[in-house]
């Protein structure tokens, strides 16, 4: 079937997410748009028809990123629940090697377009910590948990999940077996410990 006059062709748009994100862990942000395009197999224009400049193929790849991660805030639940899949997803990401691989890539990229850089930042891990504070306040207003520093408990609740996973992705230093699941509910367990009314 024919696309409508002024329709988008959703598959190039996945190309060149997917070409960017292999080339920003691959090269870092000097990455040309020209070798984005190349590797979409799509036109310089069509390209630049749907992301104007690296910063904004930057923001929607992070953006999906915290879309997925931050997916059992909304889904609902107990917050034990929620907060163990949230801690799982949260390790997926950060020991695949896509994960490892992006995190590399805008290290990279950070000193030669450090805007490129907070921009990413803000799109995605920045958003997905908003988005779990404005959750934990949530579960504060309705006596489920006591959070006076939602934004301060976000991010304790990231690092106690991920550890220096962060670390290790960056430096490309092997993870550590470890029992995703049993890591996740603990991490939940004992935030929640923390936190209880």
């Amino acid at each position: 079937m024919a696309r409508l006059r002024g329709q988008v062709d959703e598959t190039k748009t996945e190309a060149i997410l997917e070409a960017a994100r292999t080339l920003f862990s691959e090269q870092g942000g000097g990455v040309s748009m020209e070798a984005i395009a190349r590797r979409a197999g799509v036109s310089r224009q069509t390209l630049y028809n749907r992301f104007p400049s690296k910063l904004e193929i930057g923001q929607a790849l992070a953006s999906r990123r915290s879309d997925a991660i931050s997916a059992p805030l909304r889904d609902g639940g107990d917050p034990e629940t929620v907060l163990t899949s949230l801690a799982g997803l949260l390790l997926d990401k950060i020991c695949s090697d896509d994960g490892k691989a992006s995190m590399r890539g805008v290290a990279l990229m950070s000193p030669h377009a450090p805007e490129v850089a907070r921009a990413i930042y803000a799109a995605g891990p920045g958003e997905s910590l908003r988005r779990l504070s404005a959750w934990l306040a949530e579960q504060d207003r309705a006596g489920r948990l006591s959070v006076p520093d939602p934004d301060a408990a976000a991010e304790m609740f990231s690092g106690m999940a991920l550890g220096h996973g962060h670390l290790r992705g960056v430096l490309g230093v092997p993870h550590p077996p470890i029992d995703r699941d049993a890591r996740a509910a603990e991490t939940a367990r004992r935030f929640l410990r923390a936190f209880a009314r």
